[in-house]
């Protein structure tokens, strides 16, 4: 068993500030990494040492595997939690730290490597049971087998990279005059964002809602799901806002999707935190898309409607610990919902912004949670994710959620910078989302300009 004493947050950010006021509660002293420009970041602020490993690049910080190795070394760290984007999925950085003694606050190279590569991971789901979408049965390797493959499986189809995520190298084909510029414009793309131009197809599910379960393994083969989210409030297969738990879906289907969850995470033997992302139809089918294999940005709805800290069962987990709870000690209380606060403009197709913030106030109140990382008079700069901070609200039912994250965008200012506060309002008061009967086409029909349908 490891005794955690200091963590190396390898991150930047609102997580990393989250990790490190997890680390504070549990007495565990925090090590920060920053890049040249990030040195009045928030996170560099509050840990108890902060290493500068680079330049903005992020190959020469962020991305820098010997850097914060080094750092990790010379800091005496015990373990690194890598967070969510930049290293939290890399095999090798993995690696790396086992080589040099130094514990992954997540999930083993190997398991990574499994589920982090989307065929892999369809394929070990198939062996689990999970029901998938009708796809490849692995990848494709040239345009006569993409159309061939979508022949048989039917059009319209989605074409997407085995690496990676956030909605890259992936396009979707509505017949077979488009799948050769669709093909090509995947692989391009997935390269591009992956250094991997490998591609897979699947049949495309029109207007699917995009549900998630929450799950935690510990190195004891327990395993536990922490119940669902929606998260179909997408731009670009980008989340906006997410919710928790799911209301307009049967007690038989949630039964179905706490099943699967929980026999996948035997299956693989999790351990850490995942999430096992699905889509659904309208008749309430539902199937595997992808497993995420680190702590995800909608983290808090599900610890606000569970009153689990996922981040420090993580660590107690990568200390050897067993879970604290048991799958029958668990239960949602209320709705909480999750609004992504990124300096972006809307109006110049969410360009991302950069500027100081000459003014900011964030909102209050009972049930409410803010995660961010900035403050009056910081610079938001150019070379990172657009996300500054998230509003994170908790009722007593949907209803008093849905009213308080209202409240709060209405009140949340931060001046100096243009935010995508104003559209995140805007969906708020949609009626599909007042109705909870939105998919993954809300955003879409409000950007065609039709607001209530």
């Amino acid at each position: 068993m490891t005794m955690i004493q200091k963590v190396l947050i390898a991150n930047r950010g609102e997580i990393a500030v989250r990790i490190i006021r997890a680390c504070r509660e549990l007495n565990i002293k925090t090590v920060a990494v920053y890049a040249t420009v990030d040195r009045d970041s928030l996170h560099v602020k509050l840990a108890d040492e902060a290493i500068c490993i680079g330049d903005h690049r992020l190959e020469n910080s962020y991305l820098n595997h010997n850097a914060i190795l080094q750092a990790a070394v010379n800091t005496q760290v015990q373990a690194i939690h890598p967070g969510f984007g930049f290293l939290s999925e890399n095999a090798d950085f993995v690696r790396a730290c086992e080589r040099v003694g130094i514990t992954f606050i997540g999930p083993s190279a190997d398991l990574i490597d499994k589920m982090g590569d989307k065929q892999t991971a369809r394929e070990t789901m198939i062996a689990a049971g999970v029901p998938i979408v009708p796809g490849s049965k692995g990848l494709i390797h040239d345009l006569a087998q993409a159309y061939q493959v979508a022949q048989e499986i039917g059009y319209p189809v989605l074409i997407k990279a085995t690496a990676g995520g956030g909605g890259k190298g992936m396009r979707v084909c509505y017949d077979a005059s488009l799948l050769e510029d669709a093909f090509n414009q995947a692989r391009q793309e997935a390269f591009n964002a992956f250094n991997n131009a490998d591609v897979y197809i699947e049949k495309f599910v029109e207007g699917p809602r995009h549900i998630e379960i929450q799950i935690l393994g510990d190195k004891h083969g327990n395993s536990v799901h922490l119940f669902e989210r929606e998260c179909s409030v997408q731009r670009n297969n980008q989340k906006m806002i997410e919710e928790a738990p799911v209301q307009n879906l049967s007690s038989k289907t949630r039964k179905k999707l706490y099943d699967v969850a929980t026999k996948a995470a035997k299956q693989v033997q999790y351990v850490s935190a995942g999430t096992l992302e699905f889509i659904m139809d309208k008749d309430e089918n539902f199937y595997f898309i992808e497993m995420n294999t680190r702590i995800q940005v909608e983290h808090p709805v599900t610890e606000l409607i569970t009153g689990v800290d996922i981040v420090k069962e993580q660590i107690r987990i990568a200390e050897g610990k067993p879970l604290s709870f048991k799958q029958s000690d668990l239960k949602t209380n209320g709705h909480a919902i999750e609004i992504r606060v990124n300096a972006e403009d809307p109006d110049q197709g969410f360009r991302p912004m950069a500027g100081t913030l000459n003014g900011l106030h964030f909102p209050g109140g009972n049930g409410v949670r803010i995660d961010s990382f900035v403050y009056q008079g910081y610079k938001i700069l150019p070379f990172y994710d657009s996300m500054i901070a998230k509003v994170i609200v908790h009722g007593s039912n949907r209803d008093e959620a849905m009213e308080k994250a209202i409240r709060c965008l209405e009140e949340i200012d931060l001046d100096g910078i243009k935010t995508n506060v104003d559209f995140q309002l805007e969906i708020l008061l949609n009626q599909k989302f007042q109705d909870n009967v939105y998919d993954t086409t809300l955003v879409q029909t409000l950007l065609k300009g039709d607001k209530h349908v």
